[in-house]
């Protein structure tokens, strides 16, 4: 039989590896499926989002979260876009999950951004289309003055179309897969 300080000894090393077992390490790589669509043009830095898990956790060969389980997370930057220039931007960390004994553990993750797609051949497009009609309806009308002020009038009207449709906000669909990683130990609470 155990003495009283045998048991507690024991008690204690039974609690440790239970605290290690709920301990999501740095380094760990969490994939989660998000629930709604994040765009930079309406997020605010420190908006929460939802997620769940897509596959199980399993840290020292024990499942500690299932998937399915629910994660939340922030946006911790967001830039909405010009409209010539600078595409919107929006990064995205894991703030917690919840484990399969249903305590939720406080996560600390590595960003993920997304990024708009790039203004220039969108640009160019419009004020290149707009340039070469004013061209060919000014060239039709008055001959070669005619088509030089067309191609004027025409690539001011399409840089004016750019700027009324060019907004190129960064979008995170719903249902996207993300994969973060644990930049520090986390302990369930």
């Amino acid at each position: 039989m155990l003495n009283r300080f045998g048991k507690t000894t024991v008690l204690l090393l039974v609690l440790e590896l239970s605290a290690l077992a709920q301990t999501v390490p740095a380094g760990t790589h969490l994939t989660v499926r998000t629930d709604s669509q994040i765009n930079s043009g309406s997020a605010q830095v420190g908006q929460s989002f939802r997620a769940n898990l897509t596959r199980d956790l399993v840290v020292n060969g024990k499942t500690i979260a299932t998937a399915g389980a629910p994660a939340k997370g922030k946006v911790t930057y967001a830039k909405s876009s010009g409209r010539l220039h600078a595409p919107g931007q929006v990064t995205i960390r894991l703030t917690s999950m919840q484990l399969k004994d249903g305590k939720t553990v406080a996560l600390s993750t590595n960003g993920f951004s997304a990024k708009g797609k790039s203004h220039t051949k969108s640009n160019v497009t419009k004020i290149g289309g707009g340039a070469a009609a004013g061209a060919l309806i000014g060239g039709l009308a008055g001959g070669g003055k005619g088509a030089l002020i067309g191609t004027a009038v025409g690539a001011g009207a399409g840089t004016g179309v750019a700027a009324a449709t060019g907004k190129e906000e960064a979008l995170i669909h719903a249902e996207t897969a993300i994969t973060f990683i644990t930049t520090a130990n986390a302990k369930a609470k």
